[in-house]
């Protein structure tokens, strides 16, 4: 038994948190959700192999923003839009999704984008580091949503949590790391981006003043709620 073990956490990189067959079973029952542009979007990912947030993990965005009627929300790390599509899809016209990335072409993509679906009106686009824009941009927010360089996810929870309002909601995508998280049991040595994983992790759940749960689809996506 111990073998086995440790051959499933060797292997660990390999590990999806959810089976395939399922996430294809949930992203059917999402299928209202398809719009042209999003589906462009989606191809324009794949094709250039840019990491975005796959369709359930947007509707899951979506949801929660809804759910606590959010109308400002911060992303570290907004890529072309995809996340942002989310998040302005449920702030509405009276809301605002602050985005921040160091691309100026990234810029031009989400305003393509977003504009074709009347939601970049709702869009504050920088392009420039997060935690700087983040640091010069005033006020409480409603989420802080974290995509950046996984080795700055516990400076990115460090800045973010002082900035969010009681019942309010911080958010990070790949959490789970392609199950590289679970390879603190072994003697391998880990990546510095996996040890900012698993300090990120610990960091919200040992943080009192936030209740936090991992959504494993796709890679994993933490929600810690201020009380």
């Amino acid at each position: 038994m111990e073998r086995i073990q440790s051959s499933l956490i060797n292997s660990s990189a390999e590990i999806k948190p959810v089976n395939p067959l399922i996430e294809r079973y949930m992203r059917d029952l999402v299928s209202s959700t398809d719009h042209s542009i999003l589906t462009e979007m989606e191809e324009f990912a794949r094709v250039r192999n840019f990491p975005i947030v796959n369709r359930l993990v947007g509707v899951f965005l979506y949801t929660q923003a809804k759910m606590i009627n959010a109308k400002r929300v911060f992303e570290f790390g907004s890529g072309f839009g995809y996340s942002a599509y989310w998040f302005a899809k449920a702030v509405g016209s009276d809301g605002c999704v602050i985005c921040s990335d160091t691309d100026v072409a990234n810029l031009e993509r989400a305003d393509k984008f977003l504009s074709a679906v009347d939601l970049w009106q709702q869009i504050e686009f920088n392009v420039n580091i997060a935690q700087d824009v983040f640091a010069q941009t005033e006020g409480l927010f409603d989420i802080c949503y974290n995509d950046v360089d996984k080795c700055d996810y516990p400076e990115i929870w460090l800045m973010a949590k002082k900035r969010i309002r009681s019942g309010g909601l911080y958010i990070a995508d790949n959490v789970l790391w392609h199950g590289r998280v679970i390879r603190e049991n072994t003697a391998d040595a880990l990546s510095p981006s996996s040890e900012a994983i698993l300090e990120h992790n610990q960091l919200i759940f040992q943080d009192t003043a936030f209740d936090a749960f991992i959504n494993p689809v796709r890679d994993g996506v933490i929600v810690a709620r201020k009380k």
